[in-house]
């Protein structure tokens, strides 16, 4: 297994990478302590300010980014996009000029640069930015609803549209079914097995293609 570093390990996803790379230690880099981190994982802690410089010092084999806030937590559009695309590009630029070649991101259905909705071209820009660094490989996974336990308070909206999502599912086939909701250990699971990956090049990876990379 490549040397890999979590950012944005204190999230549902990113806990749920950590558990499911089990004895295999790796990095975790965070604003504060990752409650229950095993041992075995190396933790470092810095404010995100000097996040780039700690990846470069790091050089990773991979870089994992499980980063993700929304407009409603971040408290503004602007303070949104300084963490999902901002602080994204920041760590990923680092790795790159380190020498890491290859990155590994959990963006969302229906992100594209062009979109109307403001969530949504954010993470489309991120995309597009991170695929101008130029990596050798690339692998965006873009979920739908992401279930499981969150850590902090519950949102409401997305409680609501998980108690709905088996109906909700049940309805979405052929092309729509990419926006099925998923959990989060799934999504996990995937990223474990993408870091392992070698090859070259961008991938995007939706719904069907995730699950394939979980089982």
């Amino acid at each position: 297994m490549p040397d890999a570093l979590i950012v944005g390990a204190t999230g549902l996803v990113g806990r749920a990478v950590i558990e499911r790379f089990g004895s295999t230690p790796v990095t975790v880099l965070a604003r504060r302590d990752v409650d229950g981190l095993a041992p075995h994982h190396n933790q470092l802690i810095a404010p995100t300010d000097r996040w780039p410089e700690t990846i470069a010092a790091e050089k990773p084999a991979v870089l994992i980014c499980c980063l993700g806030t929304t407009i409603r937590q971040a408290g503004s559009q602007e303070a949104f996009r300084a963490v999902d695309h901002d602080l994204v590009l920041a760590a990923a630029s680092a790795a790159k000029s380190a020498g890491t070649p290859h990155m590994i991101l959990v963006s969302s259905v229906g992100a594209a640069a062009k979109s109307g909705n403001f969530y949504l071209r954010t993470k489309g820009q991120t995309e597009d930015d991170l695929r101008a660094l130029g990596f050798d490989r690339l692998d965006l996974i873009r979920p739908g609803l992401l279930r499981g336990d969150r850590p902090g308070p519950q949102r409401l909206g997305e409680g609501i549209a998980t108690i709905a999502a088996p109906l909700t599912d049940a309805l979405l086939h052929g092309a729509f079914r990419r926006y099925r909701s998923i959990s989060g250990d799934t999504v996990a699971a995937a990223i474990v097995a993408l870091a392992r990956r070698g090859g070259s090049g961008v991938h995007i990876h939706e719904n069907d293609d995730i699950r394939a990379l979980a089982d």
